[in-house]
């Protein structure tokens, strides 16, 4: 164990920045040694140490995405949006440079069901530090200046008009809305414009002072940090936080009752098709059997079943998938496709034909033997450096996976079978109640 120096180098290897920032590699052949603890104020940390090259990586996730947005839809997107944008004397200009000069890269965003913020740095201190003040100063402390945010509320604006003459995003936003109905889901992420244009710099302050706070915070931490350093660095992040509490969990999706048919019209060449339903949340049960029996369906590009049907054999459409987004609570389950306007109605009819006999029949023997061969043979890949590592150990943390989630990965989908699959697809789809969303010239089909 090297020793703790938070103020003067961890490692004083001298490598251009660039070249290390965008090079961090994970040793195949290694476990993933995923720590947790949690702090006095109660953020959760998950911490992999990874020696081999002087990077530090590090991302905060908060219970702070659209779903939270209550009555004011947009708000979450635009609190995550305007963290960078000052924060005390540091304007966003200010920020950037800071940033810069240390060769330091800085993310932030809002999604459905969580916010997050993150930093990639070189650990050599004198590199480090300024990157790590500037991060928390933007995560604890951000002032969000007027100037910014009428740019930031005027951008929306524009990309909201933007998405109203965009087909795929009507669709989308439709889909949502008849799957999750007055649901939190159902409310688009970056908000209406009437929502977005009655949103005020308070709306934002009061949202960033009741999510961004230590007890609703998961940390994730990788790189060059002993354990001892990595505690030292979480508390640092948890006193600059106030205490606060994670908000009520979030309502329960409820099945659909019935089939729904939404078409809208658009003058386009093509038409876009959503066909689906709520599926699970994270931590299903089911979820490995759904995972591996998706690959099969609609996952796996030109191999699936989708594809073989709808493309390959009909050319209804140069491409379909179909994806389960497990979230919180039930997140979707949706084919995707688009096809020209006159054929939307067939190419929707032969992808529910499918689902349909994949729900009956399951998988073949080779399906699930091509499949099991392709997941676990290209996960290693898929946590190939320490910018793979961070993304798992945000999932784990957040959704409170087991840490053995990584190391069991490949044992659970090998223990998947046919009979497991027919099972939970036949538990977690009802074809007969799924909507369809038809978004292209009049909407005939």
């Amino acid at each position: 164990m090297r020793p703790i120096v938070m103020t003067k180098q961890f490692f004083t290897t001298a490598l251009p920045a660039a070249a290390l920032l965008a090079l961090a590699p994970w040793p195949a052949q290694a476990g993933v040694d995923i720590q947790h603890w949690t702090t006095d104020n109660g953020v959760r940390v998950y911490f992999t140490p990874a020696p081999e090259l002087p990077v530090i990586d590090m991302r905060v996730v908060l219970d702070a995405g659209s779903a939270r947005d209550g009555e004011q839809p947009g708000v979450a997107s635009m609190t995550a949006t305007l963290l960078n944008e000052g924060s005390g004397e540091l304007d966003s200009d200010a920020i950037a440079v800071r940033l810069e000069e240390v060769g330091a890269e800085y993310a932030g965003a809002a999604g459905l069901d969580q916010a997050s913020v993150s930093l990639r740095s070189l650990s050599d201190n004198d590199l480090f530090e300024p990157a790590f003040d500037t991060f928390t100063r933007v995560l604890t402390a951000p002032s969000f200046p007027k100037d910014a945010f009428e740019r930031i509320r005027n951008q929306t604006l524009v990309a909201l008009r933007e998405e109203a003459q965009s087909p795929a995003a009507i669709a989308s936003k439709a889909f949502y809305r008849a799957i999750y109905g007055e649901h939190p889901f159902g409310s688009p992420m970056i908000g209406t414009a009437q929502s977005v244009q009655a949103l005020g710099r308070n709306d934002v302050r009061a949202f960033h002072d009741r999510y961004y706070v230590a007890g609703n915070t998961v940390l994730a931490l990788t790189g060059d940090l002993t354990r001892t350093q990595a505690e030292l660095l979480a508390e640092r992040i948890d006193n600059r936080m106030p205490k606060g509490k994670p908000p009520a969990p979030l309502p329960k999706v409820q099945p659909l009752a019935e089939a729904q048919t939404v078409e809208i019209p658009f003058p386009s060449e093509q038409a876009h098709v959503y066909i689906g339903q709520p599926g699970i949340a994270r931590g299903d049960p089911d979820y490995f059997p759904l995972y591996v029996g998706n690959h099969i369906l609609g996952g796996s590009g030109f191999t699936s079943r989708l594809m073989k049907e709808v493309r390959v054999e009909r050319g209804l459409s140069y491409s379909v998938y179909s994806y389960f987004m497990p979230e919180l609570v039930a997140g979707p389950f949706m084919i995707g496709l688009q096809t020209r306007i006159d054929q939307a109605t067939q190419a929707a009819q032969v992808a529910r034909d499918t689902v349909r006999n994949f729900v009956r029949e399951g998988p073949s023997e080779q399906e699930l033997k091509l499949a099991t061969s392709n997941i676990t043979a290209g996960f290693p890949l898929r946590i190939a450096s320490n910018a793979d590592i961070l993304e798992y150990l945000a999932l784990i943390g957040y959704y409170k996976l087991p840490l053995d989630y990584l190391g069991t990965f490949k044992q659970n989908i090998e223990a998947v079978d046919q009979a497991r699959i027919r099972a939970a697809f036949g538990k977690q789809l009802n074809i007969e109640r799924m909507v369809k969303i038809i978004v292209g010239g009049d909407a005939k089909g």
